[in-house]
């Protein structure tokens, strides 16, 4: 199973240079890296990056990332991934632009 990360382009720079990122200020505050399935990521991308245009959707393979995937309880009491260590690069099953359209941002064909 799939699970997606959104990235702001400079955070995605960031880990691609560095190899491995702890992820957006909210994720370094709240001590895990915020993910979203297939059916959770339109409304994170709504809720959180509205108007940001220059964003990267990036899939990890959830199964890969063991014991430091937790399900947990968050919004409407839905059980969202949360990851506890760095993201590395080399978690990274494919990346891909996601990119503000009219209507909303516009996913990759076979995401939702």
């Amino acid at each position: 199973m799939l699970v997606y990360k959104i990235f702001r382009r400079p955070e995605w720079d960031a880990l691609c240079a560095e190899g491995r990122t702890l992820g957006a200020p909210i994720d370094r505050a709240d001590g895990y890296i915020h993910l979203s399935t297939a059916a959770q990521v339109v409304q994170t991308a709504a809720k959180h990056f509205a108007d940001e245009s220059d964003l990267v959707l990036v899939a990890v393979e959830a199964e890969a990332l063991g014991s430091a995937l937790r399900w947990e309880p968050s919004r409407g009491g839905d059980l969202f991934p949360h990851l506890y260590r760095p993201l590395a690069l080399e978690d990274v099953v494919w990346d891909k632009s996601l990119p503000l359209g009219v209507a909303g941002h516009i996913f990759p064909e076979g995401v939702v």
